[in-house]
């Protein structure tokens, strides 16, 4: 028997303010593999909500602009004590105007990159489409 998961994240980029509108993406080190802030949508939330609460509880930040238009949803199959789970991730895309950020224990550092830099360092590739959507829907957004 399959039990599912759902989760919520958020894609946060920042411009350079080099008037070139260039963004750079903010990735959160795990210890094992660089990826979003994310966490599990808890019961009585909709995706948005657990999306601006896991990215306060991980890295600090709470004044964020949510991109409208942007969302973009994976699916996974890992093992757990509980046997195989169904995980869906829904990400959203926004924008900060701050470079800080306040990690929680759950991470071991952060960067902000460019787009090649970020691709680069992404390990999965559902999280490297991801942030090629991203990318493509901000060009396209022309923020």
């Amino acid at each position: 028997m399959t039990s599912q998961e759902r989760s919520a994240g958020v894609i946060i980029y920042r411009l350079l303010g080099d008037g070139k509108n260039r963004a750079q993406y903010l990735l959160l080190d795990y210890g094992k593999y660089w990826d979003y802030a994310k966490g599990h949508v808890e019961k009585g939330e909709d995706d948005q909500t657990a999306a601006r609460r896991e990215l306060m509880e991980e890295t600090g930040i709470c004044d964020v602009e949510l991109i409208p238009g942007f969302s973009r949803e994976i699916a996974y199959f890992f093992r757990s004590k509980r046997g195989l789970v169904r995980k869906s991730v829904i990400y959203f895309l926004a924008r900060v105007e701050s470079r800080e950020v306040r990690l929680s224990s759950e991470h071991v550092g952060y960067e902000w990159l460019d787009f090649e830099s970020a691709i680069e360092r992404l390990g999965y590739a559902t999280a490297k489409d991801v942030l090629k959507s991203a990318n493509e829907f901000l060009h396209a957004y022309k923020t």
